[in-house]
């Protein structure tokens, strides 16, 4: 399963795959960045760390929800 994470960098957020030099989609908010990701993932079988502004970690989301291992609800 492919990983990526969702990180603030110079005043917008990238989604960007684990181990890239350059992100996947880049949007000027938070919420845009969440969207632009649901939409980037259909097809795709992969975890998404979402950080806060201040790069701590905020929460994980598995694409497609089914594929979640711990099979949890959230």
């Amino acid at each position: 399963m492919d990983s990526y994470h969702i990180k603030s960098h110079d005043g917008h957020w990238d989604l960007t795959k684990q181990g890239a030099d350059r992100a996947s989609i880049s949007k000027p908010t938070k919420a845009e960045i969440l969207q632009a990701t649901r939409e980037f993932m259909v097809g795709k079988t992969a975890s998404v760390k979402i950080h806060r502004a201040d790069g701590t970690f905020e929460e994980e989301r598995t694409y497609p929800g089914s594929a979640d291992p711990s099979r949890s609800k959230g």
